[in-house]
């Protein structure tokens, strides 16, 4: 992963791609994640999103992976919880109650460590990285959760106008790298309001992936 570019996103603040009240697609479509009687979901390279806040507010348990110590720092602060830090190898684990939070390279984290998942919330990862890392990754995800299901939300846009990230992850896109493990639903495709950062039109995609 480009470790120095989003170690340097965080430390200038340059975090425009966090909503500032949570994501309304999660909302909406939050029954593919809860349909467990104790979800426990998994919301990969979180940063301090609200939509963590909502998923502990609606009754998951919620373990995170994230490179930014300083993202998790203020994460716990702005949930107003004090964490437990634990290192694990090569890994922080930030905890509280409900909330627990892997610091550190994603592709560190193993099933042993993760431990169940009912599902996973994936906004933010998956366009967050370069096509040479989406198959490293996808295969990752699906290794360390034994495929959970999998509430995924991209964008499909132009991506020739504007580099990324986030990235251009199109239908296609998602068929090639999940569909050898799972069923994949396109839930919505919607045009996203102002475009892409008001530079060029894009779609929200919305997909559930079940394991087959």
């Amino acid at each position: 992963m480009e470790h120095d570019f989003w170690h340097s996103k965080w430390h200038k603040n340059e975090i425009g791609f966090h909503e500032p009240e949570g994501n309304a697609l999660l909302v909406k479509y939050a029954d593919t994640l809860l349909a467990s009687t104790s979800p426990r979901v998994f919301v990969p390279l979180c940063g301090k999103t609200k939509d963590i806040h909502w998923l502990l507010a609606n009754g998951c348990e919620v373990v995170g992976a994230e490179l930014s110590e300083i993202a998790i720092t203020q994460l716990f602060a702005e949930l107003d919880i004090e964490p437990e830090i634990t290192t694990l190898g090569s890994l922080k684990l930030f905890k509280n109650g409900p909330l627990s939070i892997f610091v550190g390279d994603i592709f560190e984290l193993t099933n042993e460590t993760l431990g169940g998942i009912t599902g996973i919330y994936d906004r933010a990862a998956l366009v967050a990285l370069p096509t040479e890392l989406r198959e490293k990754y996808a295969a990752h995800i699906c290794d360390i959760t034994e495929c959970a299901p999998i509430l995924l939300i991209s964008f499909d846009y132009d991506q020739s106008v504007i580099p990324g990230p986030p990235f251009c992850v199109d239908e296609t896109e998602v068929a090639r790298l999940y569909n050898a493990s799972y069923s994949i639903t396109l839930l919505e495709r919607e045009p996203l309001e102002g475009g892409l950062k008001g530079k060029v039109a894009a779609d929200s995609l919305v997909f559930n992936l079940k394991h087959k």
